[in-house]
């Protein structure tokens, strides 16, 4: 297991630093991220929202130490991420980071148990029988751990997906655009269920969408624009999340 040394208050889970990622283009560069400076509280759920190219992906990427900034410091659950070796960054997200994405991305020759457990048997940690049945019952599964993920819905295949990110109690869930192969009221559904289960084990979530109605399900969206941090709403709504995406695009 990798050894955490923390560098960062216990209460916040993720930290970006005057964060700045730039990609050759050319004879020049494209800046993704400018100097974004931003903190996530451990235990809360955040939305992570722009119009196209501001810079969204780039964040969960940096975020979650897929990516590594140009500039800047990124640390998760209180560890520096620039430093790591490829080998250590792969086995650090292994063991303390989640992820939801839209593809469901399950191995259909393993069960619904199986699939969940996958991220510690890769790491070789041993499955807590308790806390894997926690989770299944939360996530509506119980009488559907054999089940192959040909035999599932795509909501059920997503309440795997969920499971299968929480198992390890990961620092941070990562979620991106996670019900984006869902019909609108499954994915609602999928949405306040990660949020109820988060809340319920004190998860921390950083959801990346286009959706206002899936932002509006997190107790704060993020916006970013043209790769810059651009406001904040707390306990947002459907129709102040749809009015400040309206009100970048205009800027755009």
């Amino acid at each position: 297991m990798t050894t955490i040394h923390p560098t960062a208050p216990a209460d916040i889970a993720v930290r970006f630093e005057a964060v700045s990622r730039l990609y050759a283009n050319g004879p020049g560069f494209i800046t993704a991220l400018d100097a974004v400076t931003l903190d996530i509280p451990a235990g809360s759920f955040t939305a992570v929202m722009g119009p196209s190219g501001s810079g969204k992906s780039t964040f969960l990427n940096c975020a979650a130490g897929l990516d590594s900034p140009s500039n800047g410091r990124v640390l998760l659950g209180g560890v520096e991420l620039s430093g790591m070796t490829a080998d250590e960054l792969t086995r650090f997200r292994r063991e303390h980071v989640g992820f939801v994405f839209q593809a469901y991305n399950l191995l259909g020759h393993l069960t619904v148990r199986e699939n969940i457990a996958l991220p510690l048997l890769l790491a070789g940690r041993r499955v807590d029988p308790d806390w894997e049945g926690r989770l299944i019952e939360a996530v509506g599964l119980i009488g559907k751990e054999d089940r192959l993920p040909a035999e599932l819905s795509g909501g059920q295949a997503q309440r795997v997906a969920i499971a299968r990110a929480l198992i390890a109690r990961p620092a941070v869930v990562f979620a991106d655009e996670p019900t984006g192969a869902l019909d609108a009221h499954t994915g609602e559904q999928v949405l306040q269920l990660l949020r109820t289960v988060a809340a319920q084990l004190g998860q921390t979530v950083v959801l990346v969408t286009h959706d206002a109605r899936a932002a509006a399900i997190a107790e704060r969206v993020v916006f970013l624009a043209d790769g810059r941090l651009s406001g904040r709403l707390e306990a947002p709504s459907v129709e102040a999340v749809s009015e400040r995406m309206l009100q970048l695009a205009v800027r755009a």
